[in-house]
């Protein structure tokens, strides 16, 4: 790879003022102070539990087939009801690719179809009158092929934003990213071509050099050692955190820069420049931040990092334990003796390769179902509801890549459209809307959104839950158990995932100690021997939650 000298500031000013591409006079990329306007959110707030909104699958206000901001904030009640203390928007911004959004064409702007900067107020204002927290997807990484910025860049050096693109003059060999080679002719513009991309027809090199592309050729990747784009991206997290928002979820920050072929993913320079970006976000009052970082995610939940990453290759096991592996029972037992608490785990999200809808990984088997979601929800970490999660959404079938888990949120029983619109839905409704949906759900008290209604009342009600430390934990052939401790107050969670009912010893309790039962609020309660021993029988596929008082 050859590099290209960074265009300075000044640079940029001229070739902005002095002849630049159309497209580019038009980009916002004014710089934008601090204009901190507070937080109305108490102390804390972000340990509770989020929801991860797709907003154009989540509730329609006007009948185009499509949701937006303002059916999203029509549902805070229900959201306030269920006990979400925050919630995460997938990405909101104008985008080129009419659906997932992480193709991103505007930084500042959101996706018409979502609405405007007034509605996206509104749902701030809402939000925070009901002590929801709103944070949303930053694509950091990469912005579309279509963006003005990338047309500029395509016209050559020399133009106002060629340099805030990563370039070389040669194909560069060798490189292979999740199979493909990340490079593509500028002149190729294969975000355009419609077959394969492995079959675009290979132009001679030396017209307009190859540009870099980690997710593909309509996502050209920025250019981070370029301090303007450094400093444009900084300034556009301003943008919305002067707004006040709540944090963002940083999308695939390990790939913000490459250094060569081999050393491609998670190198020191991309930790470095998420921790700049968290101190930002963290300058802000009450303001919180998720990182996206599947190779390492323990390193970026360091705050030395990013201080919050989702918990790949922990949170299968909270699936597979469900489904009755030992091995990952005890997985569930050990994880976070080490791992910081500051880890978000979830039971599937918007991209597959996490996992599919957890109805469909669970086989719709309702008490299995149950013991995953308690696990997560119990367990330090910051839980991440994917929508429709808890009234037991399935995915679509027959749908291609991530489709299948990003259809319509189930609203009512309706075949056609499951309450989300009053047009018709931009995708199938899930097939199990007839019987699973949020109306039918929140009338039925053994429901699995009463479940989880009760899971995250105790996150909620009781701090150790919510924030407290990762004690007394084992695993016992497919029983496992740990306590929660904040202070005075101790809760014990047992679980049994096996089918049969099963004895186990519980530890490290103090001696004499009571335990009440919170979960279910009928169970018994016991009492630990003066030494602290206690043996307790657990029935099939059960969850137990205890006060462990004086």
């Amino acid at each position: 790879m050859k590099a290209r000298r960074p265009a300075s500031a000044l640079a940029l000013a001229l070739a902005l003022l002095c002849g630049g591409a159309a497209q580019a006079q038009a980009i916002d990329t004014r710089p934008v102070p601090k204009a901190d306007p507070g937080s109305s959110l108490p102390e804390g707030w972000e340990h509770g539990a989020f929801m991860e909104v797709f907003v154009r699958a989540f509730r329609d206000s006007d009948g185009d087939g499509i949701g937006d901001l303002r059916g999203l904030t029509q549902s805070l009640d229900y959201l306030q009801e269920l006990g979400v203390r925050g919630l995460w928007l997938m990405p909101i911004t104008r985008n080129a690719d009419g659906d997932h959004g992480y193709a991103t064409t505007d930084y500042r702007a959101i996706a018409p179809e979502y609405g405007t900067l007034a509605d996206f107020d509104e749902l701030l204002r809402q939000a925070h009158r009901r002590g929801i927290g709103v944070i949303m997807d930053y694509v950091i990484n990469h912005s579309a092929a279509q963006h003005p910025m990338f047309a500029d860049a395509l016209q050559g050096p020399g133009h106002a934003f060629h340099d805030w693109y990563v370039w070389s003059e040669d194909a560069p060999q060798g490189w292979d990213i999740w199979g493909k080679n990340p490079w593509y002719h500028a002149a190729s513009e294969p975000w355009r071509f419609e077959g394969d991309i492995k079959d675009l027809p290979v132009p001679p090199a030396g017209s307009k050099g190859w540009y870099f592309g980690t997710f593909g050729p309509h996502m050209p990747d920025f250019n981070f050692r370029n301090p303007a784009v450094v400093a444009y991206h900084l300034s556009s997290l301003r943008f919305w955190l002067n707004r006040g928002l709540d944090g963002f979820r940083l999308d695939a920050v390990p790939h913000l820069i490459e250094n060569s072929a081999r050393d491609w993913n998670d190198q020191p320079e991309s930790r470095a420049l998420t921790k700049q970006l968290q101190d930002l976000i963290r300058s802000y009052g009450h303001r919180t931040v998720v990182c996206e970082a599947t190779a390492e995610p323990q390193a970026y939940g360091d705050p030395a990092v990013c201080g919050g990453a989702f918990a790949f290759g922990y949170v299968h096991h909270i699936v597979q334990a469900a489904r009755g592996e030992a091995a990952s029972v005890q997985q569930v037992a050990t994880y976070y003796r080490q791992a910081s608490p500051t880890m978000a785990t979830f039971l599937s999200n918007h991209d597959i390769f996490a996992g599919r809808r957890l109805w469909d990984q669970l086989d719709g088997d309702v008490a299995r179902y149950r013991l995953a979601a308690a696990t997560y929800l119990l367990q330090p970490g910051t839980p991440f509801i994917y929508y429709g999660e808890e009234i037991g959404q399935a995915g679509v079938p027959g749908l291609q890549g991530d489709l299948p888990i990003r259809s319509p949120y189930s609203w009512t029983a309706d075949p056609a459209t499951a309450g989300f619109t009053s047009g018709r839905p931009f995708r199938p409704v899930a097939p199990n809307a007839a019987t699973l949906n949020a109306q039918a759900e929140r009338a039925d008290p053994a429901s699995l959104y009463a479940f989880y209604r009760a899971m995250l009342a105790l996150r909620n009600t009781r701090p150790s839950v919510a924030r407290g430390s990762f004690e007394g934990s084992w695993a016992e052939g497919l029983v496992a158990g740990w306590q929660r401790r904040q202070g005075d107050e101790r809760t014990l969670v047992l679980v049994n995932y096996g089918s049969s009912a099963a004895e186990t010893a519980v530890p490290a309790l103090p001696p004499g100690a009571r335990l009440r039962a919170l979960w279910p609020a009928d169970a018994d309660g016991a009492q630990a021997a003066a030494d602290g021993a206690l043996r307790l029988t657990l029935p099939p596929l059960a969850v137990r939650v205890l006060a462990v008082e004086p």
